[in-house]
């Protein structure tokens, strides 16, 4: 499953292009949303200076448009515009059902997707991180874990060893992962959460912001307080 590895909102033309030497080879690289959360993706692509944000694409626009040699126009256009270009994607959308059915509609391979790591991220050699990733500013990921696909890690949280990450879970910033913390698909865990050791959280669960959870935790359901209880279900 895991392999290693500035804008104005509504508004044409808003990505920035970058001042490159003549010498220097750029990776082209297509965003999917316009939105809060990819505004932080675009500063981060832009710290590596490797990739060219190529294209953007979000249903508010209706109809494909190319300024400043950047394309914009609506998701089901990027197919089209794929057939000819060669690009990575990557898909900067908070909410994970959303991020997950987006992506689940566009078919395409998974090394169709791009992996993006903030430079200030502490990342052990002994870690394996997914496709379509993203890694905010001042994470720290320890030994022996696992981080799936489409993956958000946001600013400043803390995945110590042995953690397994699945697909579409979105950690939220300054969130602690103690040892062995496994955290199932789709889940949500809020800012300033901790997970002491050994704990599991479900598919698609929601752990509110400031939660010790201190026991496991099931599926689709949403738990808060210290120590988390559940409140309701989904």
């Amino acid at each position: 499953m895991h392999n290693i590895m500035i804008y104005k909102y509504h508004k044409i033309g808003s990505v920035k292009p970058l001042l490159l030497r003549g010498d220097e080879i750029m990776n082209n690289v297509a965003l999917i949303g316009e939105g809060g959360h990819s505004s932080v993706v675009i500063d981060i692509i832009n710290l590596q200076q490797k990739y060219k944000i190529f294209a953007v694409f979000d249903d508010k626009y209706h109809t494909l448009q190319k300024h400043n040699n950047c394309y914009y126009g609506p998701v089901s256009s990027m197919k089209d515009l794929k057939k000819k270009n060669n690009f990575k994607i990557i898909v900067c959308i908070g909410d994970n059902k959303i991020r997950k059915k987006i992506i689940n509609q566009l078919n395409i391979s998974l090394e169709s997707f791009e992996t993006f790591i903030h430079p200030s991220a502490q990342i052990s050699n002994k870690t394996k991180i997914g496709k379509g990733t993203v890694i905010m500013p001042n994470v720290v990921i320890n030994a022996n874990s696992n981080i799936g696909n489409h993956v958000i890690l946001n600013t400043s949280c803390v995945i110590e060893h042995d953690n397994d990450i699945q697909d579409f879970v979105h950690i939220s910033p300054s969130a602690t992962l103690t040892g062995n913390v496994k955290i199932a698909e789709g889940t949500h865990i809020g800012a300033n959460a901790v997970l002491i050791p050994g704990v599991s959280v479900g598919r698609w669960t929601i752990i509110g912001a400031g939660s010790t959870v201190t026991q496991n935790i099931t599926d689709e359901c949403t738990a808060v307080g210290s120590p988390a209880r559940i409140i309701k279900g989904i």
